[in-house]
């Protein structure tokens, strides 16, 4: 039986278990697709892609646009969730590149996240899809996580989900990424994984060290970032040139842009397009308020009439035309008829506030009255 003396002395003498080896780095992939397949112009003017988001770009070549996208744990931006695999697409002389960072374990992510930061370098400005509020505040976590806050470098970025939102939606109802490659791009997707399978098949990769679990994955994420350059080439061209839209849906959603970003007449160039259909009344309603706006009473009176002469909007084109002939041309005879009509209108719709229209009505003959 060993002493005290030689266990201890035994246990001093025992070989440290091997260190496993640092990783010298992530698992790179690189997909090529040749430019005939694309149409995105060469030169991008900031003006068209202020027009389309909201605030102001420079001007750029496509050559100067990252493509982002992740693949991650989760949905969360908490300390635990990590953007595994990293994709970002850009064009060269040739191809439109689309190169993928995988991190193979969690001792990869430093290398991962210093290629990420590199290629974000290399880029005048980030074009993701939903980035603003998912894939660009996880990575930063990331970066700050491992103590390379120094590498992440905040650059101007376009966000397609808000723009597409913004022209699509109301025909679409849905825009995520998939829904637009099959109604906007005529893009199927066949056999693709579904989003929320990604984490546990990744989960399952890191168990079982098989590859081919990643495949699908892979495959997803190139092909994301391929229908982002596609996506926002389409949207460009719409912002400027309205009239390509077919979908009245989509005409009178590219008006209500121009109207935010104070252009009126093309704004009105939109309505009229798409006056037509379920969104006729939109259409003209809008039309009538931007002419009201400008002080142009005559047409967006003109706009009103025809919607009462086709029994559009309910009482409310009377009530926008007795607002027009009382404060602005100063018919009172005129208001006062065509809140008679609205009321008898706004009987039948229970929502109405009847109570409204009678104060008005009544108003109306007291100034009729002060006039005799």
């Amino acid at each position: 039986m060993l002493s005290l003396r030689d266990k201890l002395k035994s246990v001093g003498s025992a070989k440290p278990a091997p260190k496993k080896p640092l990783p010298v780095d992530c698992m790179v992939k690189e997909v090529r697709t040749p430019l005939r397949r694309f149409s995105l112009p060469e030169e991008i003017s900031g003006a068209s892609l202020e027009m389309m988001q909201g605030t102001a770009y420079p001007d750029i070549r496509r050559e100067d646009i990252c493509f982002l996208d992740t693949e991650t744990t989760g949905l969360s931006h908490g300390a635990g969730t990590v953007a595994f695999l990293v994709g970002v697409g850009y064009f060269d002389e040739t191809d439109f590149v689309v190169r993928q960072y995988l991190m193979r374990d969690y001792d990869e992510e430093a290398l991962l996240l210093a290629h990420v930061a590199e290629e974000m370098a290399n880029r005048k400005i980030l074009c993701t899809f939903n980035g603003q509020t998912f894939d660009l505040p996880l990575l930063e976590v990331r970066f700050t996580m491992q103590r390379m806050r120094n590498l992440y470098r905040e650059k101007p970025h376009v966000d397609l989900l808000p723009a597409s939102r913004r022209v699509w939606k109301l025909r679409l109802k849905r825009c995520n990424l998939t829904a637009l490659e099959e109604a906007v791009l005529g893009m199927e997707r066949e056999d693709d994984l579904p989003g929320a399978l990604v984490p546990e098949r990744y989960f399952n990769f890191l168990k079982t060290r098989d590859f081919s679990l990643l495949d699908d994955i892979l495959e997803h994420n190139a092909q994301d970032i391929i229908s982002l350059a596609h996506i926002l080439d389409r949207l460009l061209r719409l912002h400027d040139t309205p009239m390509l839209a077919e979908a009245p849906e989509d005409l009178f959603s590219l008006g209500r842009v121009y109207e935010k970003r104070g252009k009126a007449e093309g704004a009105r160039m939109c309505y009229r397009a798409a006056d037509r259909g379920s969104v006729s009344i939109l259409a003209r309603g809008r039309m009538a308020e931007t002419y009201r706006r400008e002080g142009k009473y005559d047409e967006a009176a003109q706009v009103y009439r025809r919607m009462v002469s086709d029994r559009q909007g309910g009482p409310g084109p009377l009530i926008a035309l007795a607002k027009i002939c009382e404060h602005k041309t100063r018919d009172i005879p005129a208001a006062m008829e065509y809140t008679r009509k609205a009321i008898i209108l706004a009987a039948d719709q229970p929502d109405s506030d009847m109570a409204a229209l009678q104060k008005r009505y009544e108003r109306l003959m007291k100034k009729a009255r002060r006039q005799d």
